[in-house]
């Protein structure tokens, strides 16, 4: 399976690395394109055996999945150029493109005869580098193979899921946008460790560790948040009277509305 990424950027830079950390991917059917050099040279002075090219018809030649990482004003610039090269009937075309839907995908991608590539949205966050990433796929024209293959390669940069169309910006709110969410926190818990005493880089390593311990416990035990909360919530005792001053400082209101905030209608 050799991949072809149109785009050098964070996503798509994040996606090179992380498949060439992988072992489903070969690195050396690992292609790349970027109109500029600079983000090419990074990525194999990293990995020197990623193929890289700033044509994106030479990127898309051999490849049978190509994925869309350009910003969204340059989408149809590019299926303009790189559409007379492609062959519906062997590969795959999915768009890591924020905001671009399958209808409007596929649409751009008619040559006019009627065949059309099965194609796929696909959602990661920038943990992808690190095979961290939860990611999210949904497909049109595809089959159970093709699934079952692209989840097997984004479970092992972290985790992967199928969904519906409809449900992605929900996802992208969670999982994108989480990011960002998930790193105010800690910056935030930082600040407050910095007031409580202690150096910045030593209360970021404690923020973190705390947070992989959390999540460590859940995956281990399947349960809810809330249930593992209340072993650490002794009646009259520290945590629940920081929790409480949370809430009362609107800390799940804040999340929630931050969320909302954040998913496209």
């Amino acid at each position: 399976m050799k991949v072809a990424i149109i785009g050098a950027g964070n996503m798509g830079g994040a996606l090179a690395r992380g498949l060439a950390h992988g072992s489903t991917i070969s690195t050396t059917d690992i292609y790349v394109s970027n109109p500029s050099t600079p983000k090419l040279e990074a990525l194999t002075g990293e990995y020197p055996e990623i193929n890289v090219t700033t044509e994106n018809r030479v990127a898309v030649r051999e490849a049978d999945l190509i994925v869309l990482a350009v910003k969204p004003w340059k989408v149809v610039e590019v299926l303009d150029e790189i559409k007379p090269h492609l062959n519906y009937s062997r590969q795959i075309i999915a768009s890591m493109v924020g905001g671009l839907g399958t209808t409007q995908l596929s649409e751009w991608l008619d040559k006019g005869d009627g065949e059309l590539p099965a194609t796929y949205l696909i959602i990661p966050n920038t943990a992808i580098a690190t095979k961290s990433s939860m990611t999210f796929l949904c497909s049109t024209r595809s089959t159970k193979v093709l699934d079952d293959f692209l989840l097997d390669v984004f479970n092992e940069l972290g985790k992967a899921m199928l969904i519906e169309e409809g449900a992605m910006p929900a996802a992208t709110s969670l999982a994108s946008c989480g990011i960002a969410y998930a790193l105010r926190y800690i910056r935030a818990a930082m600040e407050g460790g910095v007031e409580l005493g202690f150096r910045a880089d030593d209360a970021k390593q404690i923020v973190m560790q705390t947070l992989l311990g959390a999540v460590e416990i859940l995956a281990a035990n399947g349960s809810h948040p809330e249930a593992e909360i209340d072993r650490v919530t002794t009646p009259g005792g520290l945590t629940i009277k920081g929790l409480n001053a949370m809430e009362a400082a609107g800390f799940t209101h804040s999340v929630i509305e931050g969320l909302r905030a954040s998913t496209k209608r």
